[in-house]
C-alpha cells in the first residue's frame, strides 16, 4: 500500500494526492505540463510497439485496434488474424490511429505499474496504448466509464475536453456512442500534451483528441473504477437483503390486496384514494425495513471477489520468487525429477505473497478463497481463481492476513492438527498464496 501511494503521488506529481483527490477526483479535468519530456522514460514506447508487433502475439481486434476518423465519420479497419508488422506500419502510414489493447500483456514495466496502481485504488486498473499519426484523428468525441489519466509518451496531442451535457451523464455507469460535433458545446479544456505531462478527466467527460501535422502522438490511458460506484454495491446487496427478508420475515411473504390493480399503476396515479396512500406507505416500510438484513459485509465480499478476477497477478520480485513455488527447483536432471517434494513443516516460517491477493467469501456452495496469483495479464482471459476451503480453515486463512507482512510458522496456524496445518500450508504455497522465510530448497 506504501508503494502503491508513492506510484500515485508520482503520477500526479507536482500536484499532492489529497489536492488532486479534493478538486478533480470524480469533479473536474486536471492538466499537469511538465516540462520534461524523459518523466515517463521506461514505460512505454513506439520501439516496444514494434517489437510487440514482431514478437507474433499480437492480434487485429483482440490486442490491436485500427481506426480512423475523418468528416465526422469513426471508422475500424481491423482485418482478421495476426498483427503482421507489413500491414499494421501500412495503415499507420496512410493515416490510421493503432490501439494497443492490454499493452501489459507485452510490458512487463506497464504490467508492474498498473498492478502496483491496482493496489491504490482497490479498482481494477488497465490501459491502452495509442498511436497516431501526424495530422490525423483516431476517435470521435465521445465519453467513457472510466475515471482516465492520459500520460503523453512522445511527441504531442491536442485535446478538447467538454462538461457532461447533462446531470444523467456525469459519471455514468457506462460509455457513450459516438458523438458528432454538433452535439458538444465549448471546451472546458483545450491543450495541447507533451512528453512528460499528464490529463486526468472523470467519467462522463466528453473528449476527443488529434495530432498536429508536425508530429506523431504516442500515449497511454490508464483507467479505473468502472462500475465501482454505490449504485454498483447496491446491485449487489439489495437483492441479497430481500432474500434474507423472505427466509425471515413473513411480512414479506403476505399477499398484496386483492384488489390493488383497481387503485394502482400509472392509469391510477393521479387519483385521490386512502387505499393508494396505504398501499405506498406500506411499500416505503418494508423497503425501510430492508437495510436490517441488508449483507453489507458479504455484498462487500462480493464486489471483492469480482476485483480479484479484474487484477493483474503480482509482479514477482527475485526473492518473492526464490521464496515461493515460483522458484521452486523442481527438474529433470540425470535422468530424472529432481527436487519435486514440497517439504513444509510445523517449524516452517511462512507469509502471504501479498495481502491483498486473496479474499474469503462465503458462498451457498461453501467457503470459497478467491486469490489472483494465477490470473492472466489480459483482462478475463481466465476464469476467477478460487480454492473451496474447509470451514475450521478460516480461522487461519483470517490469521494469515493478520499477521502480515511478518512470519508466521506453521504450527502457529489455528488448526486442530499439526497435520492439518501442513496440509493448508503446502495448499497455499502450491498455488503461490503463501512465501517461506527461507527457500525451502537450497539450491
Amino acid at each position: 500500500r506504501q508503494r502503491a501511494a508513492e506510484l500515485f503521488r508520482w503520477l500526479v506529481a507536482p500536484v499532492a494526492p489529497e489536492e488532486f483527490l479534493g478538486r478533480h477526483w470524480e469533479r473536474a479535468p486536471l492538466l499537469v505540463r511538465r516540462g520534461d519530456p524523459g518523466y515517463y522514460a521506461g514505460l512505454f514506447s513506439t520501439t516496444e510497439f514494434d517489437a510487440a508487433l514482431r514478437g507474433g502475439e499480437v492480434h487485429f481486434g483482440t490486442h490491436l485496434d485500427v481506426t480512423s476518423y475523418a468528416e465526422g465519420v469513426r471508422e475500424t479497419h481491423n482485418p482478421v488474424g495476426r498483427a503482421l508488422p507489413a500491414v499494421v506500419w501500412d495503415f499507420y502510414q496512410n493515416g490510421c490511429s493503432l490501439r494497443l489493447l492490454s499493452p501489459q500483456a507485452f510490458s512487463p514495466t506497464v504490467w508492474n505499474f498498473l498492478s502496483i496502481l491496482q493496489e491504490h485504488f482497490g479498482s481494477m486498473a488497465g490501459a491502452n496504448t495509442y498511436l497516431t499519426p501526424p495530422g490525423t484523428q483516431g476517435f470521435a468525441p465521445h465519453y467513457d466509464d472510466i475515471e482516465a489519466f492520459v500520460l503523453q509518451l512522445e511527441g504531442k496531442k491536442h485535446w478538447r475536453i467538454y462538461r457532461p451535457r447533462t446531470d444523467a451523464e456525469v459519471l455514468p455507469q457506462f460509455s457513450s456512442a459516438n458523438l458528432t460535433q454538433a452535439e458538444l458545446g465549448e471546451p472546458v479544456l483545450e491543450t495541447v500534451l507533451e512528453a512528460g505531462d499528464l490529463l486526468y478527466f472523470p467519467r462522463g467527460f466528453i473528449h476527443q483528441g488529434d495530432c498536429l501535422p508536425d508530429a506523431h502522438s504516442l500515449h497511454i490511458t490508464v483507467s479505473s473504477y468502472q462500475r465501482n460506484s454505490w449504485g454498483d454495491l447496491l446491485e449487489k446487496l439489495l437483492p441479497a437483503a430481500l432474500q434474507m427478508a423472505l427466509e425471515e420475515d413473513v411480512e414479506y411473504r403476505q399477499g398484496l390486496p386483492v384488489d390493488y390493480l383497481r387503485y394502482m399503476g400509472v392509469a391510477n396515479s393521479d387519483a385521490v384514494d386512502t387505499r393508494r396512500t396505504a398501499f405506498v406507505e406500506k411499500v416505503q416500510s418494508l423497503i425501510k425495513k430492508l437495510i436490517d438484513y441488508a449483507p453489507i459485509d458479504a455484498a462487500v465480499d462480493q464486489r471483492a471477489k469480482s476485483f480479484l478476477h479484474d487484477c493483474l497477478p503480482p509482479v514477482l520480485t527475485q526473492s518473492e520468487k526464490a521464496q515461493s513455488v515460483y522458484g521452486f527447483p523442481a527438474r529433470w536432471q540425470d535422468g530424472g525429477p529432481c527436487d519435486v517434494d514440497i517439504l513444509i513443516t510445523k517449524d516452517t516460517e511462512v507469509r502471504l505473497l501479498r495481502h491483498g491477493i486473496i479474499r474469503l467469501c462465503n458462498e451457498e456452495a461453501g467457503v470459497m478463497l478467491y486469490y489472483t496469483t494465477e490470473n492472466s495479464r489480459v483482462y478475463h482471459k481466465e476464469e476467477p481463481k478460487f480454492l473451496e476451503i474447509d470451514p475450521e480453515y478460516t480461522d487461519s486463512i483470517e490469521f494469515l492476513l493478520s499477521s502480515y507482512p511478518n512470519h508466521v510458522s506453521v504450527d502457529a496456524l489455528p488448526c486442530e492438527t499439526t497435520e492439518d496445518k501442513i496440509s493448508l500450508a503446502t495448499l497455499l504455497f502450491e498455488k503461490g498464496i503463501l512465501t517461506t522465510k527461507k527457500p525451502l530448497v537450497q539450491v
